[in-house]
């Protein structure tokens, strides 16, 4: 049986050479980093859109589509990223007020989809986006 070891030295160059040596390699070095660091803050992201969204199912007896549809429906109101709408809500369940325009535009997200439940295309009258 017969092992390898790469010695510290040996690894250091390698990365080198792959990253001046080869222009090519260098910038798919670069581009495979930033997908990485893109795919971190998505999965970190989603996270909290699932905490949310469960939040929204206990909150509201729904499905999971049905608390995920007001989470992207808040989150079109406030022209606000989802991820942003969901730690906002994470954070009101922990204590912190949830700001004025999220309350609104929930407000007007649970009244639009409950009169798609009952039927109506509209929500009840004298509701607005803002």
């Amino acid at each position: 049986m017969r092992r390898t070891t790469v010695v510290q030295e040996d690894c250091w160059k390698l990365r080198a050479e792959a990253t001046w040596g080869n222009a090519a390699a260098g910038e798919d070095l670069v581009a495979l980093r930033a997908e990485n660091d893109q795919l971190r803050r998505a999965l970190a992201g989603r996270a909290v859109i699932d905490q949310a969204r469960g939040m929204m199912m206990v909150l509201t007896p729904c499905s999971r589509g049905t608390a995920r549809d007001l989470l992207v429906g808040t989150s079109r109101q406030c022209n606000t990223k989802l991820p942003e709408v969901a730690a906002a809500m994470v954070a009101a369940w922990e204590g912190k007020p949830l700001p004025e325009r999220m309350q609104r535009a929930l407000r007007y997200t649970l009244r639009r989809l409950s009169a798609e439940d009952r039927g109506c295309e509209s929500p009840p009258p004298g509701e607005r986006s803002r």
